[in-house]
């Protein structure tokens, strides 16, 4: 029965106006999650990326996570959001040479999900230079994303590369290519349907994405859009200009027939990952529905809440098994017996 269920969790950034832990902590317990993605975060000295956490902080991260029932799902880091070359593309992305990169802040992604005892760390593909064809880049992405990975699994760790414009991953496509190449059992996929559709995917082109991912897949996040008008594939996406996310059952993403084919996979998928010592198959909510950007974006406690609600109703109709604290939960973490 476990193997038919998803995990619900979010990236807790988004349920938070003024990101503080607590404000966080407390939209997604009250919500009824019992998993996050952990990602930006005030823990008393200013808004921080996971990143740039402090043992102090990470600690009392953890005090909080402990008074409110909480477990961190993913680090939702900015690893392989850097460009890949060093050339001026009109684009303020940051450069670092590779070497320096996995020496430095691949680790430390690393120590991150340890710290916080979860076994994934969603990351990116690389930016090739604005306007240049992706697949000009695959060979050199995937060299680079194979280190990465490698260095993931010594720390017992999985790195999950999740679609989304203007990298070289933008599609599903050449994500299962990367993946195919990569060939590690370290490497997932993260499937967001909203990232397609800012680029001009129509619900069945998104489908058809999603199908190109499925054999990589490790878990997936939900956001979605209004349809928008067709683009050159490849064009640059304005991601801060981006206005138009919604719940999972209002956009274009098709959510119903990817969820319900979500169904069908989750035994296999299920043991899969536990094989690594995951938990299951983490469906992460990431909704933008107050809008986003290229770095995160916000949604604030209500319309977590209407996100939350929303995939609740397309999971319910698509057969798939999900879990929200019930009263049971709270008389044991009072230590009463139901």
């Amino acid at each position: 029965m476990a193997q038919s269920r998803v995990l619900l969790s979010a990236l807790a950034d988004e349920a938070a106006f003024h990101l503080t832990a607590v404000e966080q902590f407390s939209a997604l317990a009250a919500l009824g999650l019992e998993y996050y993605s952990l990602r930006f975060i005030d823990v008393g000295k200013g808004v921080k990326n996971v990143m740039k956490l402090t043992l102090p902080e990470i600690r009392r991260i953890r005090q909080l996570e402990d008074e409110y029932g909480l477990n961190v799902a993913s680090i939702a880091s900015p690893i392989g959001k850097v460009k890949l070359v060093d050339e001026a593309d009109g684009t303020t992305n940051r450069y670092v040479p590779f070497k320096k990169y996995l020496a430095s802040e691949v680790p430390r992604v690393c120590e991150l999900a340890h710290a916080f005892e979860t076994k994934l760390i969603r990351g990116f593909s690389f930016y090739p230079p604005r306007g240049a064809k992706p697949e000009a880049y695959l060979e050199e992405t995937v060299e680079r994303i194979g280190r990465i990975v490698e260095t993931c699994h010594r720390s017992d760790l999985t790195f999950g590369l999740e679609v989304e414009a203007n990298l070289v991953g933008r599609t599903g496509t050449i994500l299962a290519e990367i993946h195919r190449r990569v060939n590690h059992p370290a490497l997932v996929l993260v499937f967001d349907a909203a990232n397609l559709v800012v680029q001009g995917f129509s619900t069945q082109a998104v489908w058809k994405e999603w199908e190109a991912m499925k054999p990589g897949l490790g878990w997936v996040h939900i956001k979605d859009y209004r349809k928008v008008s067709a683009r050159a594939r490849g064009a640059h996406v304005e991601e801060n200009h981006l206005a138009n996310f919604v719940p999972a059952d209002l956009g274009a993403g098709g959510h119903d027939r990817i969820l319900a084919d979500l169904r069908t996979m989750l035994p296999s998928l299920t043991k899969r990952l536990e094989r690594r010592g995951i938990p299951g198959v983490f469906v992460d909510l990431e909704p933008h529905v107050r809008g986003g950007g290229q770095f995160g974006g916000t949604s604030g406690p209500d319309g977590m809440g209407i996100a939350l609600r929303g995939l609740c109703r397309v999971l319910d109709a698509a057969g798939v098994g999900y879990h929200l604290r019930d009263f049971d939960d709270l008389l044991a973490a009072r230590g009463v017996g139901a």
